[in-house]
């Protein structure tokens, strides 16, 4: 009984010091050098009891022993582990490990840090961006990012962009990544009414930018399935921190010029080429050109040529001194519940092309309250107003940049001085509708995204959040009674076009610490977008007055339509990502995408990918080692689609029309009840490292994507009545290698110095194409060469005899090879494939210095291997086949027997060598300073008396020089009227160059 009795007595004091001991609960906050850390894991060592803090750092862990030990960790922090023996409330602040990749990347409905990253992301931060000043936020990430080329159009203020992430991976389809902000997914469509496309994107103000991530290999796209194909750029504005309110100011203004002109001949040199010309075509004797009353005198309209009483630069006239003004604020802060930025923004961009303009309005608001320890809702919001002078497209002559064309011997004004001539030049005189007309149009665009994150668990989360994009547009052009469109009096139209997009994602988040060596997160969950848009057009003619310029003030209305047009998404998504003892890394995710789109049989897609990775330096082998400090492989695969085509492209369309004033329906799309997804196989493996205390830091990466299944608006026999056919068929690869380096060459007390470079090849090729060779224009599809290749004669110069251009027979000889002779009759010549559009290899290099209170920090980027048709070559350098001015590439024309040259002989309005070839196609290999930036901080010590935190003066460059030998405007400047799923790519036709612009600014923060 004794027995019995002690030993109960025994189990009640362990179960009661056991009680004892676990009932002790601490809570505290953790921080860091910037502020508290949302997220930081908390464990009690030894066991799997652990919480993670809230948005503020607080936390609260309970049933913790009176002499338990807590491990506090952080991605890029030092863990820290700390006894709480009688401690029941502590504030710890991490300090930064210089053995840990502190970044922190947005990866697509979570975060993830960059050290534990099984993907291949780009980051690019704000610091980087904020330093540039560009109109449009494209334009700021290029150079930086390995693998991805980022080109536009050309020098208009509002010109396309083209963004290739690892090359081309469609023929039809679109070829542009998923742009995502701040969770929603953007509007991108291309709006213009006319073939010169707007930048959807030119309404984003680049300066409320915090970071942006490029998603490059399948494993961190494939999340986004459907859209992940051709990338996807992640883009996270700013948000606010609790703690004083920042007030921030910064205003520029800066000026610009075309970064190249071409040579054109004077009047003196223009008349002595054409009377050449005509005295080898028609005789010496004719004089009809130089006669009083001829030619010559009709372009000079009264001035007299003979004495060079008129010199027309046109060129000058086109490209002119352009200015930008670009001023912004932002106010955040908060405290323990809210945290806030709101920001505003002014941009005035005068171009460098003469009537072209914009000037841009935008406001953001972000939002973010912590209701409770377990609910966060936050708000973002985004309104701009975006107002464009237009110009016309690259193939019209009301385009200034056309003007290039006019004889130098014509003025631009009558006497007067100010009203166009349009008496007496060749071509229609584009100050005309300068002066008489006019082209604007109002981008207005509202962007809204909204969540509510509850923590159900301190493991799981639940966060929903609502999308919201509307782009509202309309363009109004007139072109008065003095215009063109004399014969009617005047002509007008209006176009307005509302873009919808609603998108709205739950899903799921599951994150974990077992026995402090195993972590774990799952995400799961669903999305679904609805985009729609609405189209009315309005045309007129015969106005009362050129002063009245709206449709309302038309006599006739000449053509009239409208549209509108639906399409959505519905989707399913998990993620799962493991991290065993910190080294050994496992992700996988699949999405399975529903499209309205595609054919009933194959509307849904599934698109799986999976990586690995292992942290060698994490091994007991080089744990220690005071040389490697990261040395990371990892290895991904997945599957990625592209739906970038037209909404109801698997449905057999009618129409109505009119048919003797009845009312008909035609058909107008054949049915395709099969077409499905464009998939893209990508495989990519990639080794991180990071040596002498991550001074010098890299990564090595090679990939192959293959599509398939290519989505192909496939060319239909004449006989059948269709033209073309949207269809799934061939396939093509896309393979390279990319490289990045970073490294702190030199770290002072008071000077430091950073380098980063990237390099990337492209190997394009088409791998399959049942149906033959696509050939259009002067770009073919071929099994076994790039997309797009050239495909046109081989020019061989001048015959030294007689001055006739030469061209290469390159017909079949019997063994197979190529027959080299050369022939002047240009039909003998067989066309062969010359070059591609695409560069083959591409570089970017960034330095950032600081000395004291000063900071310089330049890019150059590079690129090799792609090639530029200069469609207007034919009339630019022709040898006086037509009358336009010519560039001084003649006066190196063939003149007597025994010439060397590469300029065939002049004559006057007969072919000879003007004919499609390799003449007018060249090298675009070029290295661009591409931009530059030199500031002074005033000493703190100056600026603390004024209450001020911080005062910056700067100095930027943008596009300062180019080294290339292409002999044209510019090597990336191509025609603006070729659209982005158009075969034919690489061709230049009176396509401006960018700006040069240099900018002076100041920064102040409160």
């Amino acid at each position: 009984m004794k027995n019995s009795l002690l030993k109960g007595l025994m189990v009640f004091l362990t179960m009661f010091c056991t009680t004892m001991t676990y009932s002790q609960e601490v809570s505290g906050r953790v921080s860091d050098s910037n502020g508290p850390l949302p997220g930081a894991t908390i464990l009690v060592k030894g066991t799997t009891n652990g919480v993670l803090t809230d948005m503020d750092g607080k936390f609260t862990i309970k049933n913790v022993g009176s002499n338990a030990v807590l491990i506090f960790s952080y991605i890029g922090l030092k863990t820290q582990e700390l006894s709480v023996a009688g401690i029941s409330t502590l504030n710890l602040i991490l300090k930064e490990d210089s053995a840990e990749l502190k970044e922190v990347l947005v990866i697509g409905f979570g975060k993830q840090s960059k050290r534990k990253l099984t993907d291949n992301i780009a980051s690019i931060s704000s610091d980087q961006i904020n330093q540039i000043p560009v109109a449009n936020l494209q334009n700021a990430l290029v150079g930086k990012a390995a693998g991805v080329q980022i080109t536009q159009i050309n020098g208009k203020v509002e010109g396309g962009v083209k963004m290739r992430i690892r090359g081309i991976s469609s023929i039809s389809s679109s070829q542009e990544p998923l742009y995502v902000i701040d969770g929603l997914p953007l509007i991108n469509d291309n709006e213009s009414t006319g073939s010169a496309p707007i930048n959807p994107l030119i309404s984003l103000n680049p300066n409320d930018i915090e970071s942006i991530q490029i998603l490059k290999d399948a494993s961190s796209a494939a999340i986004y399935g459907a859209r992940g194909t051709n990338g996807v750029v992640l883009i996270t504005t700013k948000q606010g921190k609790s703690g004083k309110t920042k007030i921030s100011l910064n205003t520029s203004a800066g000026w610009s010029e075309a970064t190249n002109k071409m040579s054109w001949l004077n009047t003196a040199q223009y008349t002595e080429l054409f009377t050449e010309a005509s005295a080898n075509s028609y005789g010496a004797a004719d004089l009809w050109l130089t006669e009083p009353g001829g030619v010559f005198d009709q372009q000079g309209n009264g001035k007299n040529w003979r004495i060079n009483e008129v010199d027309t630069d046109w060129q000058d006239l086109a490209l002119v001194k352009g200015s930008v003004q670009d001023h912004t604020f932002s106010i955040s802060g908060g405290d323990e519940k809210t945290v806030f930025f709101i920001s505003g923004g002014y941009n005035n961009t005068q171009g460098i092309i003469r009537g072209n303009s914009m000037e841009r309005y935008s406001y953001r608001g972000n939002l973010d309250h912590k209701v409770s320890d377990r609910l966060r809702v936050g708000l973002n919001t985004s309104l701009s107003k975006t107002n464009i002078a237009r110009i016309g497209a690259d193939n019209s002559f009301a385009t200034p940049l056309q003007a290039v064309a006019q004889s130098p011997l014509s003025p631009a004004y009558l006497d007067d001085g100010v009203t166009p001539n349009n008496q007496s030049t060749i071509y229609y005189n584009f100050l005309m509708q300068e002066f008489n007309g006019s082209w604007g149009v109002n981008i207005f665009r509202t962007l809204m995204n909204s969540y509510l994150e509850y923590k159900i668990l301190p493991e799981l989360t639940f966060k929903t959040e609502l999308g919201y994009d509307n782009n509202n547009q309309t363009e109004e052009y007139f072109s008065g009674s003095l215009t063109e469109s004399v014969s009617t009096n005047g002509y007008a139209d209006a176009n307005a076009v509302q873009s919808d997009k609603y998108s709205i994602n739950n899903y799921f988040t599951y994150a974990k610490t077992f026995n402090e060596d195993y972590d774990v997160e799952f995400v799961g969950g669903m999305s679904f977008e609805e985009s729609s848009r609405s189209r009315q057009y309005v045309a007129g003619t015969g106005f009362p007055s050129d002063a009245l310029q709206t449709i309302e003030s038309a006599s006739e209305i000449i053509a009239g339509s409208s549209s509108r047009t639906k399409y959505n998404f519905l989707s399913y998504f998990g993620r799962a990502t493991f991290s065993f003892m910190d080294k050994y890394l496992l992700k996988g995710s699949i999405r399975y995408d529903g499209s309205s789109r595609f054919g009933v049989s194959n509307r849904y897609g599934v698109f799986p990918a999976a990586s690995a990775g292992w942290i060698i330096s994490e091994e007991d082998f080089l744990k220690d080692s005071g040389v490697i400090n990261l040395l990371k492989v990892r290895g991904s695969f997945g599957v990625t689609g592209n739906a970038g085509i037209g909404n109801f492209a698997s449905l057999g369309l009618f129409e109505g029309s009119s048919y003797n004033q009845r009312s008909a329906i035609n058909p107008v799309q054949l049915v395709n009840q099969d077409l499905k997804w464009e998939k893209t196989n990508q495989f990519d493996v990639g080794i991180d490292f990071g040596i002498l205390n991550s001074r010098v830091s890299g990564e090595i990466d090679y990939y192959v994507k293959k599509t398939n299944d290519l989505l192909l608006n496939e060319p239909l026999p004449g006989t059948s009545g269709w033209s073309s056919l949207t269809r799934n068929v061939g396939s093509l690869t896309n393979k390279g290698f990319e490289f990045v380096l970073n490294t702190t060459n030199i770290k002072t007390t008071n000077f430091n110095w950073k380098t980063s470079l990237n390099l990337s090849t492209l190997d394009n090729k088409v791998t399959a194409l049942p149906g033959g060779d696509i050939v259009a224009g002067h770009n073919i599809v071929r099994v076994g060469e790039t997309i797009s290749s050239f495909y046109i004669v081989e020019y061989a110069g001048v015959d030294p005899a007689n001055g006739d251009a030469l061209f290469y027979r390159n017909t079949a000889n019997p063994d197979g090879s190529l027959d080299k002779s050369t022939t002047n009759n240009y039909s003998e010549a067989q066309r062969v494939i010359s070059g591609s559009p695409y560069p083959t290899f591409m570089t970017g290099m960034t330095n950032t210095v600081s000395f004291r209170n000063f900071d310089f920090s330049f890019t150059f980027q590079g690129e090799w291997g792609s090639s530029m048709y200069n469609e207007g070559g034919k009339f630019q350098s022709g040898n006086a086949r037509y009358e336009d001015n010519q560039t001084t590439d003649q006066l190196n024309r063939w003149q007597n027997p025994g010439d060397i040259t590469m300029v065939p002989q002049a004559r006057m309005y007969s072919t000879n060598g003007q004919q499609a070839s390799t003449r007018y196609l060249e090298k675009t290999d070029f290295v661009r300073l591409r931009n530059l930036s030199l500031g002074y901080t005033l000493p703190k010590t100056l600026i603390q008396k004024l209450s001020v935190d911080r005062v910056r003066l700067y100095l930027t460059g943008v596009n300062l020089l180019t080294f290339t030998n292409y002999s044209g405007y510019d090597p990336e400047a191509s025609f603006d009227n070729n659209g982005d799923s158009n075969i034919q790519k690489g061709i230049a036709f009176y396509s401006a160059p960018p700006a040069k612009t240099i900018t002076i600014g100041l920064n102040i923060d409160l």
